[in-house]
């Protein structure tokens, strides 16, 4: 939970809440402005609206699934032993939170793919397959910043030397 602090009065303080954190805000903007500086390049190069649309929103997507793959592996990475009531209750917080992200993922995959259908453009590729690139694209970000993420963990074992 993200919280602003603004100093009202002498005596007054207003506290500000708001959900998630700063961090994660200001990643999620970078990957809007990401993919809206690719929509905006392919447009003016190319002016294909299809091309510029597609891209633009898988970019984003791309952006937008590393950084909830490393979200979602920090969270399982830090799961307690699930031995005691207080450590199940923290995991099924860790669990709605990482659920939340992928109902976040999944709108906005089908909210890109209602987009490029309701282009001017169109046929097969432009109706059935160019849809589904932000969403395929989002998922394996997904995946690839959830590797990522647990591949950055050094651990440590021993070697064959150590063994002996």
């Amino acid at each position: 939970m993200g919280t602003i602090v603004k100093q009202v009065s002498e005596t007054t303080t207003k506290y500000i809440w708001y959900p998630g954190d700063k961090r994660e805000w200001q990643r999620a903007a970078a990957a809007v402005g990401i993919g809206t500086a690719v929509f905006g390049l392919l447009m003016l190069l190319s002016g294909d609206l299809l091309l510029s649309v597609v891209a633009g929103t898988s970019a984003t997507a791309a952006v937008a699934g590393v950084n909830v793959g490393r979200r979602d592996a920090r969270a399982l990475a830090g799961f307690p032993d699930l031995g005691d009531r207080a450590a199940r209750r923290a995991a099924m917080g860790h669990t709605g939170r990482a659920a939340w992200r992928a109902v976040v993922q999944a709108c906005y995959g089908a909210g890109a793919a209602i987009a490029i259908i309701n282009l001017p453009a169109g046929g097969v590729v432009a109706d059935w397959l160019l849809p589904l690139v932000p969403a395929v694209v989002g998922g394996l970000a997904r995946q690839a910043g959830m590797l990522h993420e647990r591949l950055a963990v050094s651990v440590s074992t021993p070697g064959p030397a150590a063994l002996k």
